[in-house]
């Protein structure tokens, strides 16, 4: 049997509703499929504004641009993240600002966060995790006290809460992805979701995402004509992305039950390594959250043993895989001299955290298969 890490689920209308963008002729931005799925979005997340993206990536650089990131600006952010995390910032000419993480959820420790802000923070960046998000009351309540914006990564979290609030409409701003390895795909793609009552800034990320043009103004018919505004870029995604967008936006509820019933039955079969010792944590779903089971992972005793039981899993036809380099240990981290930073968790995530496979349509005797030779693995380790 061999059981690859990810497979992309589809619900059965992709097809269909690609076809029909083909047949009306839309296949650009902002067509028939791009206001089904704003619409869909606005009202789920009850967000002031949804505007899609090429990718998750540009949304978050969408979001540094409107809250006018400029040079010397301390944005606050794990290390344990991906790159795009930190590029958006440094594309506006600030600096990201690297916190140890919280080992429970694996993102942003707070204590360590409040430690970080200066005089130059212009915004703190939680990156939600793995469908379990930051403690977003305490960051927004530090966020109001330094006078700070909050653009939350939700890249991996759409359909996950904290305490009844959608995680990515609790900041300022947020950022989704529907990149193929997430939950719900349009191969490449993204959302902002604009979570302030703010005119001025809601009219501004219209233009910076046409282009920096008032083109969406022009469509409208309240102009005449449309030009250039402001700087921006290209970030408005074919209306062909957005079709099959649609068909797994309706599907959420499902896909997040079917794999919720995926980490409960690792949950089951694996707990007893957590008490054997030999697992130092794995996904948990702690109090006030309601996850969307974007991943499983183990945290094993140390790098070696974490890479052994992945290089075993792989004889076994079995992909597993790690997750993030930490960013300040990256070439490019090391590069810009984050070598002497000292985040104790985030190394040993960095070197123990192992993904098993996970995806919607996983069979009951693909898990057997995975958990079987995770115990004759994990056997012969105890």
């Amino acid at each position: 049997m061999n059981i690859p890490f990810n497979k992309i689920h589809l619900t059965g209308h992709e097809v269909e509703y690609i076809t029909k963008a083909l047949e009306m002729g839309s296949v650009v931005g902002d067509g028939f499929f791009d206001k089904k799925v704003t619409r869909l979005l606005e009202n789920r997340l009850k967000s002031i504004k949804i505007l899609t993206t090429t990718s998750g990536t540009h949304a978050l650089e969408l979001a540094m641009m409107l809250i006018n990131i400029k040079s010397g600006d301390e944005v606050i952010m794990p290390s344990y993240t991906f790159s795009s995390t930190a590029n958006a910032v440094m594309l506006q000419g600030g600096i990201p600002v690297f916190v140890d993480i919280d080992e429970n959820t694996l993102t942003m420790n707070l204590e360590e966060m409040e430690k970080k802000i200066t005089e130059n923070t212009k915004a703190l960046l939680p990156v939600h995790y793995g469908g379990i998000g930051c403690p977003m009351d305490k960051i927004m309540h530090l966020a109001e006290k330094y006078n700070l914006y909050v653009i939350e990564d939700a890249a991996q979290v759409l359909g996950a809460t904290y305490r009844g609030k959608p995680l990515g409409t609790w900041g300022h701003i947020g950022c989704y992805s529907f990149h193929g390895t997430k939950n719900y795909i349009s191969g490449e793609g993204g959302a902002l979701s604009i979570n302030i009552k703010d005119p001025a800034l809601l009219k501004r990320a219209d233009f910076l995402r046409q282009k920096g043009t008032n083109r969406n103004q022009f469509i409208r018919g309240e102009v005449s004509r449309y030009t250039w505004i402001d700087v921006g870029s290209s970030y408005v995604p074919s209306d062909i992305l957005m079709a099959m967008l649609y068909a797994q936006l309706q599907n959420i509820d499902e896909i997040i039950k079917k794999r919720k019933i995926i980490v409960e039955f690792y949950t089951h079969h694996l707990q007893q390594y957590i008490d054997k010792g030999i697992f130092l944590s794995m996904t948990n779903v702690p109090l006030d959250f309601q996850s969307n089971y974007h991943n499983f992972y183990i945290l094993l005793k140390d790098k070696k043993t974490r890479d052994d039981v992945m290089s075993r899993l792989k004889e076994n036809h079995i992909q597993s895989t790690i997750h993030f380099v930490p960013l300040h240990h990256s070439p490019m981290g090391l590069s810009l001299g984050y070598q002497t930073l000292d985040l104790p968790t985030t190394k040993k995530v960095g070197d123990t955290l192992l993904r098993l496979p996970l995806y919607t349509d996983m069979e009951k005797k693909e898990l057997d298969y995975v958990v079987e030779k995770l115990h004759e693995i994990l056997g012969e380790i105890s």
